[in-house]
């Protein structure tokens, strides 16, 4: 057998994404803060980036729009895009049937230095965002809070180092969970006698039961502190706190050999305990969601526009065009047409991101229409298959473009992936409705349910089927129940 080296050709199909569809692709996917965020870096690192600013965008609602494009029923002009699209394919595709060689930079310069290739939208006044108060908020930290009761405490030195290193310890709750107290006592050169103290003089500082190392001892100083600490009380918490979560009130009267009534007493002073005692200090600031696009309903149609507030106005520096026309120094030319290059795909890719958005919340908007006219009971089941078809693109596309966007709509703010569902069956040769409109079809009934006698997981099924004609499955219910928040039956029961 002999082995030699030799050359062939063979011929095979393979898809090769080019740079700017790779950019198309990254910045769909991308949630708008992180769009906002990419674009600011990029006004950094390109020189030929600059922000066009509200000034000029004035100047442009004014300019004639020589190519726009209708899409669906909304009526919403769109800017064609400059650049050549690109096919989900990576192939580029000539638009207006101008050729896909060489671009005349410098044509190119001159038709966008004085305009702005993002224009902004206008959103309508009553549309309100959050005010500059919203989104701040000054809060004083669980640590500072403790910090300060410990140095009007004048404990010892060593116990005041360790209650020092208990309280920089603590979780967002208030507990002390890591390290263990020995590690500590260690860490200090103390004695566990003075770590102990240490540790009860933090439990007792303001709000009570910070420090605690788990809930039963949270508990326990909060109720000695607001002088509750009976006998029944501690021995529920203590000894009874699995009863005393499923309400098994009758067992542990049973058990402790006291009243019911007792009981139910002990049961409401522990009702008053806070759980989470370091939850009101809370650092976490709000996150507030900005939709990527609006829809509007003007009489009986629906319109959708693009969110562009907050997004910078892009478009190629003026400064650059005399160095692109410096045809003596071609290293500059170079690098000036390198980064021109980048900008252009930056900007194609943004707007490109713009109109698949809009396609999408169009298509949706058709789909759903019954949703936006009567509200959530009326979604339909929906899947990515149905969209993509619908507008002819990869179901992948249609993912990314719904991913992390939100829309605003006269219905309320919902994520795009929210309009996606299966469908659950109905009776009597009903259309199927959607998964989420049977989870608001729960939590209307848990609503309205008497908290004495809450409805079982069973009965919710027997509701669902009489009201609705919804045939579901128990473990259905529980699993859209706790994925609504909602507890069993046993814990929603009030006995008092």
């Amino acid at each position: 057998m002999s082995m030699k080296m030799e050359q062939s050709i063979r011929q095979q199909m393979s898809m090769v994404m080019t740079p700017q569809l790779q950019m198309a692709i990254k910045l769909l996917q991308m949630a708008r803060t992180e769009l906002v965020e990419q674009v600011q870096e990029e006004l950094k690192e390109n020189p030929l980036l600059e922000d066009a600013g509200d000034t000029d965008a004035e100047h442009l609602r004014d300019e004639p729009t020589d190519h726009i494009e209708r899409i669906g029923e909304t009526e919403q002009p769109v800017a064609e895009p400059v650049a050549k699209e690109q096919s989900e394919a990576g192939k580029e595709v000539p638009v207006d049937g101008q050729p896909t060689g060489e671009v005349d930079w410098t044509t190119f310069l001159e038709n966008s230095a004085t305009a702005s290739v993002l224009p902004a939208l206008e959103r309508p006044d009553n549309d309100e965002m959050p005010s500059a108060g919203q989104m701040l908020r000054s809060s004083r930290s669980l640590e500072d809070h403790l910090m300060e009761q410990l140095r009007m405490a004048r404990l010892p030195k060593e116990e005041e180092v360790c209650a020092m290193f208990i309280i920089g310890s603590l979780n967002s709750d208030g507990y002390f969970t890591e390290p263990p107290l020995e590690d500590v006592a260690a860490e200090c050169e103390i004695t566990m006698e003075q770590a102990e103290r240490a540790l009860k003089r933090v439990q007792r500082f303001d709000p009570w039961g910070c420090g605690a190392r788990n809930l039963q001892e949270c508990l326990l100083v909060q109720a000695e502190m607001k002088g509750l600490d009976d006998e029944v009380l501690v021995k529920m918490l203590t000894e009874h706190l699995s009863d005393l979560e499923k309400k098994n009130w009758d067992k542990i009267a049973k058990k402790l050999k006291v009243d019911v009534e007792d009981v139910y007493d002990a049961a409401k002073d522990i009702q008053s305990l806070d759980p989470r005692p370091g939850r009101e200090f809370g650092t976490e600031q709000p996150q507030y969601i900005t939709p990527d696009v609006y829809i509007h309903k003007v009489g009986d149609k629906y319109f959708v526009a693009v969110n562009d507030d907050g997004m910078p106005k892009l478009r190629i520096s003026r400064y650059y065009l005399e160095t692109m026309k410096d045809k003596e120094n071609k290293a500059a030319r170079d690098y000036v047409q390198e980064r021109l290059r980048s900008a252009k795909w930056l900007i194609d890719s943004i707007q490109q991101r713009q109109r698949t958005i809009v396609k999408v919340t169009e298509s949706i908007l058709k789909f759903q229409r019954d949703f936006f006219e009567k509200g959530a009971g009326c979604l339909k089941p929906l899947i990515l298959r149905d969209v993509a078809n619908d507008i002819g693109m990869h179901e992948s596309t249609i993912s990314r473009a719904t991913a992390n966007k939100y829309v605003h709509t006269p219905q309320g703010l919902y994520e795009l992936k929210y309009f996606f569902n299966i469908g659950i069956n109905r009776e009597g040769g009903q259309e199927d409705i959607a998964s989420e409109s049977v989870k608001g079809f729960i939590k209307t009934l848990v609503s309205g349910e008497n908290s004495k006698d809450p409805y079982s997981d069973q009965k919710i099924v027997a509701l669902l089927k009489q009201k609705h004609q919804i045939e579901i499955a128990r473990r259905t219910v529980a699993k859209y129940r706790e994925q609504l928040g909602i507890l069993p039956s046993g814990q929603r029961k009030q006995s008092f």
